[in-house]
């Protein structure tokens, strides 16, 4: 086991050093008094130890000096690859307090996560990074971690990020083992050819199996764990052993310091003061303050006002060079003009080729948001404008609803930056919405041989104009122990799915593959899953084309009068169910009139379900206490006279409350 760290200025000598160990330093770290506890006179021979009122002066020291410039081949640049809740974040917050780079007094849990919503559901939404300066051997090295969204929303944010590190921690719980995201980021790393450390993570926990959970990480991933790190980030052991991991296994970034100008762009968000401020990776050559640069893949040009490195706070520098991890300040107004995945260079001397992989982000899952009171709807504008500032994937556009007023139609990147940006509304700039059903976006063939995209169901074209409608279709894998394999293959028949393929990657848990329609995916799917497997499953997707499908367009009418509001895109199939669900709704929830109301499901012209909602009667015939039954008959067709005039001219107002529960309705069972 590795045993090295910063060197420190006071030091006592162990008798008799062997010459073997002569030379090797132990960690100066203050939180080995908590997990190893050792006396000073059981030092083991030829050890240096460092007196403990020493030890947070050389740390924080050590850390004090990030900003020193070291060799390229000292350089190294990496990142943590994890599932959800597998202690990605606590493990960062470890590494930056081991080393010095946050100083003790100053950390707080999830350092590098900035956002209350981050923190609340432990996943990372916006990227972070951290220098951080490290001594081994005497040597000083420079580790760049960059910290990276896992969900699957954020794939080509984490691949950018990867193409940007030369290693990779994959911490996998020491209870739970591998999950589904943990494939699909290990997979991505493999891709860009990086070292993968693996690290069995929370050791200490009374449930952990370390064995075993190494021996499913070579079965399903291939993966050598006969040298896997075994640590607690929580109580902070094995940390020293991951750091020297990675000086030790992660390449140094190449040598490419005289090429011109190459850096790739990994991040970026908007600062109200400065503009854009842009993390990148200087892949070739360098760049200094003051520079003229330009952004390959929209030719935009600007000065690079200030660059610096992000340790994890901003700290200026002069220069950064081919293998450091930066910001830049050039007074960029917009966040599209920053594109992740986007090429710096100079102007004067521009590199030949962009790097690989760039493409801009297509939203994938659409809504409807609108406010529950008309008079924040420019506060809504200007709060969805404020979050694409920050946000380049995120796209609105105006809209107006005859039952819920103006609003806008919103795309995303998937279900959670659906989520993400409801709460973030709703959080920061006090909006109470409505949100609509997610759709996805569908291509409509039509007869004229013109391909129409089409998100919402109100610009769906007439059946007589459209020869086909194609939509967006997902391979999903699903991870689940074998108990719950039969609840979740009846699961994926009922949301129109095709089977692919089913493996047992361990003795007791199985990955089973679908072809999954994307519009099947965005209501309670991973509800549903969760449900069914009791919390054990775990699902990763990838959009892999679009399919023409039997849809149809199912229109509500009440009154004999279309509400555009509630028109879905439905399989043919389930038209039937969807629209008898919604019409039973519907009769609960609109109040009753003078006059009989029809609540109807249609396609086209044809009504596939249908409610009606009895009218309120007045009893005319209470003043006839006897008499010739022509009276009464007389009185009961006055009465429905005025009641069909009532019908033809009156409206039915639908409340919004009824709106609110058909949409979470649909959300159900669509």
């Amino acid at each position: 086991m590795a045993t090295t760290s910063a060197v420190c200025p006071l030091a006592v000598l162990a008798p008799s050093p062997s010459p073997l160990a002569s030379g090797r330093r132990r960690p100066a770290a203050p939180f080995w008094a908590a997990s190893r506890p050792r006396a000073l006179s059981a030092a083991p021979r030829g050890r240096v130890l460092c007196l403990a009122a020493s030890a947070p002066a050389s740390s924080t020291d050590a850390g004090q000096d990030r900003l020193q410039k070291v060799p390229i081949t000292n350089i190294r640049n990496f990142c943590i690859i994890a599932h959800i809740d597998h202690g990605k974040s606590t493990l960062a917050d470890k590494l930056l307090e081991m080393t010095g780079t946050v100083q003790k007094r100053d950390m707080k849990q999830q350092f590098l996560d900035n956002m209350d919503l981050e923190r609340e559901r432990g996943i990372t939404i916006k990227l972070q990074a951290a220098r951080m300066r490290y001594v081994m051997n005497n040597e000083p090295y420079c580790l760049n971690l960059i910290d990276t969204p896992g969900h699957v929303d954020f794939s080509y944010e984490v691949s950018r990020s990867l193409a940007a590190c030369e290693g990779a921690l994959l911490v996998v719980d020491a209870s739970q083992g591998v999950e589904a995201q943990t494939l699909a980021n290990v997979y991505l790393a493999l891709e860009s050819n990086l070292e993968i450390i693996p690290v069995l993570n929370k050791i200490d926990l009374p449930g952990a199996e370390p064995d075993r959970i190494a021996q499913e990480i070579e079965e399903i991933i291939g993966l050598d764990c006969s040298n896997a790190i075994r640590c607690s980030a929580k109580e902070g052991i094995g940390i020293i052993e991951i750091l020297d991991a990675i000086v030790t296994k992660v390449p140094p970034p190449k040598d490419t310091l005289k090429n011109p100008l190459r850096a790739l762009i990994f991040d970026s968000y908007y600062d109200a003061y400065r503009g854009v401020i842009v993390y990148f990776r200087v892949i070739d050559g360098s760049i200094r303050k003051g520079d003229k640069i330009c952004f390959m893949a929209n030719k935009k040009e600007y000065v690079a006002d200030e660059i610096g490195v992000l340790s994890p706070n901003q700290m200026e520098a002069d220069e950064l060079h081919a293998g450091e991890v930066g910001y830049l300040s050039a007074s960029i107004r917009s966040v599209a003009d920053a594109r992740v995945g986007d090429t710096i260079t100079h102007f004067a001397k521009r590199a030949e080729s962009a790097l690989p992989g760039y493409s801009e982000a297509t939203p994938m899952v659409f809504c409807g948001l609108f406010p529950l009171e008309a008079d924040q709807f420019e506060e809504l504008r200007e709060a969805l404008g404020r979050l694409q500032l920050n946000d380049a994937a995120l796209k609105f556009e105006p809209e107006s609803s005859s039952a819920m007023g103006f609003g806008f139609r919103c795309g995303f990147l998937g279900l959670l930056h659906m989520e993400i940006v409801q709460e973030r509304l709703e959080r920061e700039y006090n909006l109470n919405l409505i949100i609509t059903a997610p759709s996805v976006v569908y291509r409509v063939n039509c007869s004229n041989n013109e391909t129409v995209e089409c998100s919402n169901p109100s610009l769906l074209p007439e059946p007589g104009k459209r020869r086909s409608i194609e939509e967006p279709y997902v391979k999903i894998e699903l991870l689940t122990p074998k108990d719950y394999i039969g609840p979740i293959m009846e699961l994926g028949q009922e949301r129109r799915g095709e089977f692919k393929e089913m493996n047992y990657i361990t003795e007791n848990r199985a990955k089973l593959t679908y072809m999954l329609p994307l519009a099947e995916m965005v209501g309670d799917f991973f509800d549903q899953l969760k449900s069914r497997s009791k919390g054990y499953a775990s699902m990763e997707y990838s959009v892999v084309g679009y399919r023409v499908s039997d849809l149809v367009k199912l229109d509500i009418q009440i009154n004999g009068e279309p509400v555009e509001a509630l028109s879905t895109i439905v399989h043919k199939e389930k038209a039937y169910t969807v629209g008898r669900a919604l019409t039973q709704k519907l009769k609960e929830l609109i109040p009753r009139q003078m006059f009989k109301i029809p609540i109807q499901a249609c396609i086209g012209a044809k009504v596939i379900a249908s409610e009606a909602l009895s009218a309120i009667r007045k009893d005319v015939l209470s003043k006839c206490y006897g008499g010739d039954i022509s009276r009464k008959k007389k009185l009961l067709k006055k009465q429905a006279e005025g009641k069909k005039r009532m019908k033809a001219i009156g409206r039915v107002e639908v409340p919004q409350e009824a709106f609110m529960a058909v949409l979470k309705l649909e959300k159900e069972v669509l």
